[in-house]
C-alpha cells in the first residue's frame, strides 16, 4: 500500500511513462554533476539505439522506393516490347513457327465459334483452338497511315520496324531492312513459307525479298528463288502464284516479261511441282528434298468452301502446313538449329474484301485446324519450339450484327444461312461469267434474254450455290445486271438474310489479337503490342542478328526509287486492288 505522502498521480503513471521520466532525470544529473562512468554508458547506449533505429527505418523507405521504381520499369519495358531477360528464350536448337491469320479479326472468330457450335451441335463452352491460347492484341497502323495493308503490316513481322503501305521490306526512306528469316537462314536455321495466296504476294514476299511496291511481283518471284541480293534464303515454299513464275510466252504466265523462274530455279537445284500429283509424291513431308517450290494455283488457291469440292487438284493450308512442318523436322535432324516457318492462312483476307461471310467462316475454320496442328507438332516434338499467331490487319469491318436503315434493331444473326451455302460468292461469279460467255459464243440470245438468264441464275446459283430459296425479283435484277462480276452481290444477299454487316470492302485498323502456345519466351508480346514487337519477339527467340543483314542489303541494294516511279507504283496497285 502506497505511504500517505505518494501522490496518487505518481501512483496511477504506467510504468514506461515512468521509466522515461526517470532516463531524463539521469540525463540531466550526468549533464549536471558529471555523473559516474555507468552512467554516461547508458545514456550512450540509449542515443546509439535511437540512432539505429532511424537508420534501419530510413533504408527500408530507401528500398522499398526502389522496388517500386524497378518494378514500374520492368512493366514500362513490357508494355514497350523491350527485349526480355535473357533467361527468357531458349538457348539450344529451337523451332519457331510464325502463322498469319491475314485479315482475320476478333468478330471472325465470334462469327466462326458460333459457326461450328451450330453445325457440330456442340455445347456454348467448346471453342475454337485459337480461343484457347489468346495471348495479347496488336496494334496495326503503318507508317503513313492509321489503317495498314498486307505489305506494311508483314514488313513489321519481318523487319520489326513500321513502314508505308505497299513496302515490301522497305524503309520509309526507301532503304532494305533485313528480315527474320534472312536473318535465321545466314544462322544455320532452314526456312519455309506457306500460303493459300500467291507465294509472291505482299506477306511471304516481306519474308524474303526486298522491293519498293508490292506490285513488283515479277521481281519478288526472282528474290524468291535466290535471284536477290542475298541469294538463296527459303528452302521450302508451297502455295499459289504459279503465274509470276511463267514466261509470258506460256499462257499459264502473268509476268511482263519472258523469263521462267521456274527453269531457273530448277537449274539452282530447286524441286519444281505444280500440280496435286507433285504435292501427293511429297508423301506429306516424308519424302522432301530441299529446296522445293510447289506452286498449286495459277494464281491463289481456291477458297476452302470451293476447294473441298476440287480436293483433287488442289491441297489444304492444312495439309501444305503438316508437309512443311515434317519435311523441316527431317532436314533438321541432325543439326544443332531448327527451323523457321511463315505459315499464312491468306484467303481470309479476300473473304473480307468481298464481304463473303460464308466463305470466310470456312477460311478462319482451316486455319483454326492448321493452328492446332501446329501445336499437335510441338507437342510431340523432342525440340524446343513455339507458334505465334496473328493478323496483319482485319477487312471488311465485319460484324456480326445488322440494322438495316429505317427497321428496328434485331438482336441476333442466323449462322444456318452460312452452313448452307455450297459455294462462294467468287466461284458462283466465275460461273456466271463463263455461262454468259458460252451462250454468246453458241449464240444462243434466248438465254440471255432477261427472264431466261434471271431464271438460270436463280435455278443454279441462288438456290444450288447459296442455299436461298427467296430472292427477291430485284436481287435477281441486280445480279443479271452485273454478269461481269457479280461478286459482291452475292455476298450481299447471303450478309443480308445471315443478319451480317460489313463496314468496308477494305481494311479497317482495328487491333488484332494474338495468338501463342505461350511459355516464358512468349511474354514478350504478352498483353496489347505494336505490330513491330511482334517482329521483334521472332528475331530474340532465334536469337538471330537481323542488323547485320540490313547492313548487308545497303551495301548491296541501290537505296529507293524516284517519286515519280513510286507515284506510278502506287497507281498500279490501285487499278489491281483485286491482288488485295
Amino acid at each position: 500500500m502506497p505511504s500517505a505522502r505518494t501522490p496518487l498521480l505518481a501512483e496511477a503513471r504506467p510504468s514506461s511513462e515512468s521509466q522515461r521520466s526517470d532516463d531524463r532525470a539521469e540525463e540531466e544529473d550526468v549533464a549536471l554533476h558529471g555523473g559516474g562512468s555507468d552512467r554516461q554508458q547508458s545514456v550512450r547506449s540509449l542515443w546509439t539505439g535511437r540512432l539505429r533505429e532511424l537508420l534501419l527505418f530510413a533504408w527500408a523507405m530507401l528500398a522499398t522506393a526502389a522496388v517500386i521504381v524497378l518494378a514500374a520499369w520492368v512493366q514500362h519495358e513490357k508494355q514497350s516490347g523491350g527485349s526480355p531477360p535473357a533467361s527468357t528464350m531458349p538457348t539450344g536448337k529451337r523451332n519457331l513457327i510464325f502463322m498469319v491469320s491475314d485479315g482475320m479479326g476478333p468478330a471472325s472468330l465470334s462469327l466462326t465459334r458460333s459457326f461450328r457450335q451450330l453445325i457440330e451441335d456442340i455445347p456454348i463452352n467448346d471453342t475454337l483452338s485459337l480461343d484457347r491460347h489468346i495471348w495479347g492484341t496488336s496494334r496495326t497502323r503503318s507508317s503513313n497511315s492509321l489503317v495498314t495493308d498486307s505489305a506494311a503490316g508483314a514488313t513489321a513481322f519481318s523487319c520489326g520496324h513500321k513502314s508505308y503501305n505497299g513496302a515490301i521490306s522497305i524503309l520509309p526512306d526507301f532503304t532494305p531492312c533485313g528480315t527474320v528469316l534472312e536473318a535465321a537462314k545466314r544462322a544455320g536455321y532452314h526456312t519455309g513459307l506457306v500460303v493459300t495466296t500467291d507465294i509472291t504476294d505482299a506477306t511471304p514476299a516481306c519474308f524474303a525479298s526486298h522491293v519498293n511496291m508490292r506490285t513488283q511481283m515479277d521481281e519478288i518471284a526472282m528474290h524468291e528463288i535466290g535471284e536477290g541480293p542475298l541469294g538463296h534464303v527459303v528452302d521450302l515454299m508451297l502455295g499459289g502464284g504459279r503465274c509470276h513464275f511463267l514466261g509470258n510466252s506460256s499462257s499459264d504466265s502473268c509476268r511482263q516479261d519472258d523469263v521462267n523462274i521456274a527453269v531457273i530455279a530448277q537449274k539452282r537445284g530447286w524441286t519444281y511441282l505444280d500440280n496435286r500429283a507433285g504435292f501427293d509424291s511429297l508423301k506429306l513431308g516424308k519424302n522432301v528434298t530441299l529446296p522445293t517450290l510447289g506452286l498449286f494455283a495459277h494464281y491463289n488457291i481456291p477458297f476452302e468452301l470451293d476447294r473441298r469440292n476440287m480436293a483433287d487438284t488442289y491441297p489444304s493450308l492444312s495439309e501444305m502446313a503438316t508437309t512443311a512442318l515434317r519435311a523441316l523436322e527431317e532436314a533438321t535432324k541432325d543439326s544443332d538449329k531448327g527451323f523457321f516457318l511463315m505459315i499464312e492462312g491468306s484467303r481470309v483476307d479476300h473473304a473480307g474484301h468481298i464481304n463473303d461471310p460464308a466463305a470466310q467462316v470456312r477460311e478462319v475454320l482451316e486455319y483454326d485446324k492448321t493452328f492446332q496442328l501446329v501445336l499437335d507438332f510441338l507437342e510431340k516434338s523432342d525440340v524446343e519450339g513455339v507458334v505465334v499467331s496473328t493478323s496483319d490487319h482485319e477487312t471488311g469491318g465485319l460484324a456480326t450484327a445488322l440494322q438495316e436503315p429505317g427497321q428496328d434493331p434485331v438482336y441476333n444473326w442466323f449462322p444456318a444461312f452460312l452452313a448452307n451455302a455450297k459455294a462462294s460468292a467468287e466461284y458462283l461469279a466465275i460461273r456466271l461469267r463463263a455461262h454468259v460467255a458460252d451462250m454468246k459464243q453458241a449464240g444462243d440470245d434466248s438465254a440471255l434474254s432477261a427472264e431466261s438468264l434471271k431464271d438460270w441464275i436463280n435455278t443454279n446459283l441462288i438456290i444450288d450455290g447459296l442455299g436461298i430459296t427467296d430472292a427477291l425479283d430485284e436481287e435477281l435484277d441486280l445480279v443479271a445486271a452485273n454478269t461481269e462480276d457479280a461478286t459482291t452481290v452475292f455476298s450481299a444477299i447471303l450478309s443480308l438474310r445471315a443478319h451480317i454487316g460489313w463496314s468496308t470492302h477494305g481494311h479497317s485498323a482495328v487491333d488484332v489479337n494474338i495468338y501463342s502456345s505461350g511459355g516464358p519466351a512468349a511474354e514478350q508480346i504478352r498483353g496489347n503490342r505494336e505490330n513491330t514487337d511482334v517482329g521483334k519477339f521472332l528475331r530474340d527467340y532465334l536469337g538471330v542478328d537481323v542488323e547485320d543483314i540490313t547492313a548487308e542489303l545497303n551495301e548491296k541494294m541501290v537505296a529507293g526509287q524516284p517519286t515519280e516511279e513510286l507515284r506510278m507504283t502506287d497507281f498500279e496497285m490501285e487499278r489491281g486492288q483485286k491482288q488485295y
